[in-house]
C-alpha cells in the first residue's frame, strides 16, 4: 500500500487505539503517544489483537503485521507530532485536560498541522479560544470502535478555518470513514444527541414500569436498529409510505407530538420543517425511483438477516 501522510495520536485508550488502526489500515504512518507509560506499552498488543480479528473477518487488505508496522510508539508529545499533518487528541473528556493538551499541541505541532479532538460532547470553542493557532482546531468525533463504526463528526469552532474543515473531512473520507460536517457547535453534536434522545425515553419506560431493560434492548435490535443499519430516520420515513416524508409526517406526526408532550417537549413538525426535509429527500431520491429503493432496502435487510 502506498505510504500516506504521517498522523499523530495523543492518547492510547480505546479511541486512540481505534484511530491507530483506522489510519494505519489506510496506509498512513502513525505515531501513538500516551502520558501513561503502562497504557502505551499495552497498546500495541491490543492493536495487534484487533488487527488479527479484522483479518479473520476479511476486513483487512493486507497482513496484520503490515498494518502494525506502520504504527510506532512515541515517548513524548514532541516526538509524536514531529512531521504530522494531522494530530488527533483522544484524552479525558474534561475541558481542563483538553485545554492543557491543546495548548501543548499548538506549541509543538507544525503550523500547518490540523489539531482535532475526539471529544464526545465538549465543543472546541471551550478549550481552543486562547490559542494562537485556533483556526486549525476542530472536533473529529468518532464512534467506538472507529475501525468498525465509520461515522466521524467534523465540528468547527466559530473561528475554525473552512479549509481546515474540508481537509479533515477529506482525510477521514480517504481513510475509509464516513464524515459528516456539523454546521455549527452544539453540545453532544449529532449522533450523541440522537442516542441521548433514545436513551432518555428508554429510561423513562423503565422508570414508569412499561418494559425491562432486556426487552427495550431487544426491541431496538430486532426493530429500528435493524433498519437503521441500512437507512437513517428520514430515509426510513420516506420509504415507509408511498407519499414519502410528507405522508409519514401526516400520519405519524400527531402521535409523536402527543408522546413528546408527555415528556414536556414542544417541538412540532411544522409544515415548513417537513417541506424542507421533503425537498432534501426528493433531491436524493426522485419519486420515480421510490419503488426500486424500497426493493433495495428489502434486499439489504434480507442480506443482513
Amino acid at each position: 500500500m502506498q505510504a500516506r501522510q504521517p498522523i499523530a495520536l495523543i492518547g492510547s485508550g480505546t479511541i486512540g487505539r481505534g484511530w491507530a488502526i483506522v489510519f494505519a489500515r489506510a496506509g498512513h504512518r502513525v505515531a501513538l503517544f500516551d502520558k501513561e507509560p503502562r497504557a502505551l506499552d499495552e497498546a500495541m498488543g491490543l492493536i495487534e489483537s484487533s488487527l488479527r480479528d479484522l483479518s479473520a473477518f476479511a476486513l483487512l487488505d493486507e497482513a496484520p503485521s503490515a498494518v502494525l508496522a506502520r504504527i510506532r510508539l512515541a515517548r513524548d508529545p514532541g516526538d509524536a507530532v514531529a512531521g504530522a499533518v494531522h494530530v488527533q487528541e483522544s484524552v479525558a473528556e474534561t475541558v481542563e485536560v483538553k485545554r492543557a493538551v491543546f495548548a501543548e499541541l499548538d506549541r509543538l505541532a507544525a503550523p500547518d498541522a490540523l489539531l482535532a479532538s475526539s471529544s464526545s460532547a465538549i465543543v472546541a470553542s471551550r478549550f481552543t479560544e486562547g490559542l494562537e493557532g485556533r483556526g486549525r482546531c476542530l472536533i473529529a468525533h468518532p464512534a467506538a470502535p472507529p475501525f468498525l463504526v465509520p461515522i466521524v463528526e467534523i465540528v468547527p469552532a466559530p473561528w475554525t478555518d473552512p479549509g481546515a474543515v474540508e481537509s479533515a473531512r477529506a482525510l477521514m473520507e480517504r481513510a475509509g470513514q464516513t464524515p459528516i460536517v456539523v454546521k455549527r457547535e452544539i453540545e453532544g453534536f449529532v449522533f450523541n444527541r440522537l442516542q441521548g434522545a433514545l436513551l432518555r425515553e428508554a429510561y423513562c419506560l423503565i422508570r414508569d414500569g412499561y418494559a425491562t431493560a432486556e426487552d427495550i434492548d431487544r426491541a431496538v435490535v430486532a426493530g429500528p436498529g435493524r433498519r437503521w443499519a441500512i437507512t437513517g430516520p428520514f430515509e426510513n420515513a420516506d420509504l415507509n409510505y408511498r407519499g414519502g416524508v410528507r405522508e409519514h409526517a401526516t400520519r405519524m406526526g400527531p402521535a409523536y407530538a402527543r408522546m413528546g408532550a408527555e415528556r414536556g417537549q414542544d417541538d412540532p413538525w411544522t409544515d415548513e420543517l417537513v417541506a424542507g426535509v421533503e425537498a432534501e429527500r426528493h433531491a436524493l431520491l426522485p419519486r420515480g425511483d421510490w419503488a426500486e429503493r424500497v426493493a433495495w432496502r428489502d434486499r439489504r435487510l434480507m442480506a443482513l438477516a
